[in-house]
């Protein structure tokens, strides 16, 4: 058995996925990603709402990371119960019924000099 590491609701303050890219696609394609690590032996059932400065959130999207597993799910991905728009500021707040760690990355590819962030997220209690 794995040890058990996470927090079962999280944060992420900044996200932006720029509408445009320079390279090919996929690998180059702008995008956001929550990078997700499931250590126990139970598949996580995660839910992710997007807030907005000018309109209501939106969500839940519902993922499911597998048992003692990564995934790494890119926000330009997610179109269910709509997609998140490009070139918009949101923030988002990401709850598990088991605990997870989470990892927030960016690719900003709108030149031909790519830019890469990377942080962890925000993790919370209730």
């Amino acid at each position: 058995m794995t040890q058990l590491i996470g927090h079962t609701y999280w944060a992420i303050a900044e996200g932006y996925i720029p509408g445009s890219s320079n390279g090919t696609e996929p690998d180059f394609t702008s995008h956001e990603t929550a990078c997700f690590l499931n250590s126990s032996d139970r598949d996580a059932q995660v839910e992710i709402r997007i807030f907005f400065s000018d309109k209501e959130p939106t969500g839940p999207y519902k993922v499911t990371v597998p048992a003692r597993r990564t995934l790494h799910l890119r926000f330009n991905d997610l179109s269910d119960p709509e997609p998140i728009p490009r070139d918009t500021d949101y923030a988002c707040i990401i709850e598990s019924d088991v605990p997870i760690v989470v990892q927030h990355t960016r690719l900003d590819s709108r030149q031909a000099e790519n830019a890469l962030l990377s942080t962890i997220a925000y993790a919370g209690s209730y």
